[in-house]
């Protein structure tokens, strides 16, 4: 798109606020004590409600799309504008003010994370077949990464992918802390292909049709009683070639396009429990000790600091440069907000977190601080995002590797 027929910024946000104004009713200045007093981390929901859930949202993002406020940055052969990054964050912004559907963590995988590894990996006709589908929410995917026995060495997996004398592959394996695996599609599945070389080298990816005959799902209960994450048992599973993402024994670069990705998505997390926190001070109905002043005072700082390196990253990529392995303090900046949200939360409340008093915005906080520890290991755990920024970042000497 030319620079010519790119709408002036002002008039852009004026006319999507325009169209958000037609789908959804803005937000006023929230009143303490109405509506959801929900902080979950990891939600509680049974399987009807989380495809309800999730069809509740495809809705809007259907909307959105076909109203062309959907893929803003993409082209217009997958159904987007051209228009620059900045633009995205300006509709975003302006979607904040509004009610609309809060995005569960499926939607951000699959339009921000395996659409453009797709886009950048995909053959012509899985670019046709996929990325228009998934930007338009018609198709919702999962990740099938991680696994029991290689812990937080994603090249170790060990779910296996054959290739018949015919062309087409049979995968035998087992996933684990898969979010979303009862209401997604496809699966994008890292498999070993090749055992005779070095354990980055011999990995392939595919799209797994998570309805696919030897595909079984089983929910994993949560110590906060819900069952967010997925066990998925891959027992024979038959795929013609044409569910390969990526080149044979390149699965490690395709994986590595998703993993940047997500934590360049990741930089967000947290923050408005935070900022419910502020608020849960703000109307406790009585005076802050000195000690709680203080952390609440930390904990707003947090999550500015957090803001401004979230801008940074977003400044990067609008200048198009790649933010590259900074990305990953986005991630540690988002967990310490989370776990600073904690302490707040706990010295505020007290016993209102151990027994339900029936008083709004009180007893809720235990979903957050039974799940906030969860999210120092999905997304890549916080130790490896300390040794990228050390040795990728600061330039430190390597970790020792066997």
């Amino acid at each position: 798109m030319s620079q010519q027929t790119i709408p002036d910024l002002a008039s852009f946000t004026d006319d999507a606020v325009a169209w958000l104004g037609t789908v959804a009713t803005r937000r006023t200045e929230s009143v303490w004590g109405s509506g959801s007093d929900s902080v979950a981390v990891f939600e509680n929901w049974t399987a009807d409600e989380e495809r309800a859930r999730t069809d509740e949202i495809s809705v809007y993002e259907r909307a959105k799309f076909d109203a062309g406020w959907g893929p803003l940055n993409w082209t217009s052969e997958f159904g987007g504008r051209d228009l620059p990054l900045s633009y995205v964050l300006a509709f975003r912004r302006a979607e904040d003010e509004f009610d609309v559907p809060k995005r569960t963590e499926m939607f951000s995988v699959t339009q921000q994370l395996v659409a453009p590894t797709i886009a950048q990996w995909g053959s012509p006709e899985q670019q046709d077949k996929y990325i228009r589908a998934m930007l338009r929410t018609d198709l919702i995917v999962c990740q099938l990464f991680s696994e029991t026995e290689a812990g937080s060495d994603l090249a170790a997996v060990r779910t296996a992918a054959v290739q018949a004398p015919g062309g087409g592959w049979t995968i035998n394996g087992h996933k684990v802390w898969t979010s979303g695996a009862r209401v997604a599609d496809y699966g994008v599945a890292l498999c070993r292909t090749d055992t005779g070389v070095a354990k980055h080298a011999g990995l392939t990816m595919f799209l797994v049709p998570m309805t696919a005959p030897g595909v079984t799902i089983r929910p994993i209960q949560q110590m906060t009683g819900g069952s967010s994450f997925n066990e998925v048992y891959l027992d024979g599973v038959e795929l013609d070639d044409a569910y390969r993402l990526g080149p044979v024994g390149k699965g490690w670069q395709v994986a590595l396009t998703v993993l940047a990705a997500e934590r360049l998505d990741g930089g967000n997390l947290g923050l408005a429990n935070a900022d419910q926190a502020v608020a849960l001070a703000q109307n406790l109905g009585r005076q802050l000790t000195e000690i709680e002043r203080d952390a609440v005072a930390d904990l707003v700082t947090r999550s500015y600091v957090q803001r401004i390196s979230n801008m940074r990253v977003a400044g990067a990529v609008i200048a198009g440069n790649d933010p590259g392995p900074e990305a990953s303090l986005g991630k540690l900046l988002a967990t310490g907000t989370m776990s600073a949200t904690s302490d707040v939360v706990r010295l505020l409340l007290g016993r209102e977190l151990t027994a339900d008093s029936g008083r709004w915005g009180t007893y809720a906080w235990t979903e957050h601080i039974l799940g906030a520890p969860g999210y120092r290991i999905a997304g890549g755990t916080d130790e490896i995002q300390h040794n990228i920024i050390a040795e990728r970042v600061l330039g430190l000497p390597r970790e020792p590797r066997p």
